[in-house]
C-alpha cells in the first residue's frame, strides 16, 4: 500500500526576536496611515506591517505635484506628511488587539526626536521600530542624516537604549558606501538593516521645460530599482551580521527569492501594491512555495544567503 507523504514548505522568518508567519512585509507609506488599512493588508496576507513614517509633529509635505508614474516604476517627493506621533498613537492603540506585527516608522531631526518617537511607538504597541534614514525629498531629515556614520550610530545607540523592542535601521542607495553606514548601526546595536529605501530622480516636463515634481527631486521606486536593491542586500550580507530586510522592485515570487538569495531573511513589498493591489502578498506566497517546492526546498531559512556559496 503506498503512502502519500505531504510535503509542509515552512515560510516562517526571523527578524530578531520576531518571527513572522511569512517573509512579506508592507514596506513604509503604502495604505499604513491608519488602522483600518493596516488590518485590510494583514487580512490579505502580509506577514507584518511597517507604518507611515511619523514625527513628532503633524506634517502636510510638500505642494503638489508630488507623484508622478513613469514606464518601469514610480516617483514620488511626498515630503513626509503625517499625522504626527500622537494623532498615531490611537490607531497603534486600535490595532493593538489583532495582535498583529507592526513596526513603527520614524523620522526626527536629532536622537532626542527619535527617542521620544521610538518610546511612544513602542508604549503604544509597536512590535519594532524601524529608523528612516534614508527619505531622500525632506529637507532636516531621511538621507541628510543617514548618510553620515556618526550620526546613525549616535541616533541608533540612543534609541536602542530607551526601548526593548527591535531596532531596524533603514538605509539609502544614494551613498558613496552603504556597507559603512550599516557597520555604523550595527555596532551601536541595530537589530537589522532595511535596504533600500527609493532612489534619488527626476522627471522634467519638456513642453514646459521644468521638472514635474514641486519639489523636483524625488524618489524613484518600482520594478526598475529590484537590480540595485538586489546588489545592496548581497553586499552587505557579507559585511554585516545582523538580519536584513530588502526593499525595491518586488512584485513577483521570483523578485522575493532573488532577494532571499542575496541574503534577505525578509522582503518589504510597496509599489507592487500600486500595480498588482493588495492581494500581492498571498500572491507571492503562493509563487515562492511553488518554486520552493519545484526546487526541493522546504524552509525559507534555506534560501537565505545562498547565493553567497
Amino acid at each position: 500500500m503506498s503512502v502519500l507523504v505531504i510535503e509542509i514548505i515552512s515560510l516562517t522568518t526571523s527578524l530578531s526576536s520576531i518571527q513572522l508567519a511569512n517573509p512579506f512585509i508592507l514596506a513604509s507609506g503604502v495604505m499604513d496611515e491608519d488602522a483600518g488599512s493596516m488590518k485590510r493588508i494583514l487580512d490579505n496576507g502580509a506577514g507584518a506591517v511597517v507604518t507611515k513614517s511619523i514625527g513628532l509633529q503633524p506634517r502636510t509635505g510638500h505642494p503638489n505635484p508630488t507623484f508622478v508614474e513613469l514606464d518601469h516604476g514610480l516617483l514620488n517627493a511626498m515630503g513626509l506628511p503625517n499625522p504626527g506621533i500622537k494623532a498615531f498613537c490611537t490607531e497603534l492603540e486600535d490595532i493593538k488587539s489583532e495582535q498583529a506585527i507592526i513596526i513603527g516608522s520614524i523620522f526626527g531631526s536629532n536622537e532626542q526626536e527619535f527617542i521620544s518617537l521610538a518610546c511612544q511607538m513602542q508604549d503604544h504597541g509597536a512590535s519594532a521600530v524601524e529608523l528612516n534614514l534614508s527619505c531622500p525629498h525632506a529637507k532636516g531629515y531621511g538621507l541628510e542624516l543617514g548618510q553620515d556614520p556618526e550620526e546613525i550610530k549616535i541616533i541608533t545607540q540612543e534609541v536602542k537604549q530607551h526601548v526593548t523592542i527591535p531596532v531596524f535601521v533603514k538605509l539609502s542607495p544614494n551613498v558613496n558606501d552603504i556597507c559603512i553606514l550599516a557597520k555604523a548601526a550595527e555596532s551601536a546595536g541595530a537589530d537589522g538593516i532595511v535596504a533600500i529605501n527609493t532612489v534619488k530622480a527626476m522627471k522634467i516636463d519638456i513642453e514646459t521645460k521644468t521638472p514635474i515634481l514641486s519639489n523636483k527631486i524625488g524618489g524613484y521606486s518600482g520594478e526598475a530599482i529590484k537590480p540595485i536593491g538586489v546588489r545592496n542586500v548581497y553586499d552587505l550580507y557579507s559585511t554585516i551580521a545582523i538580519p536584513l530586510i530588502g526593499v525595491g522592485g518586488i512584485s513577483s515570487g521570483k523578485d522575493a527569492i532573488e532577494y532571499f538569495m542575496a541574503g534577505a531573511s525578509a522582503v518589504q513589498i510597496g509599489s507592487a501594491i500600486y500595480t498588482e493591489g493588495i492581494t500581492i502578498f498571498s500572491k507571492l506566497a503562493k509563487e515562492v512555495t511553488s518554486w520552493m517546492h519545484e526546487h526541493d526546498y522546504t524552509d525559507i531559512s534555506e534560501l537565505i544567503g545562498v547565493s553567497h556559496s
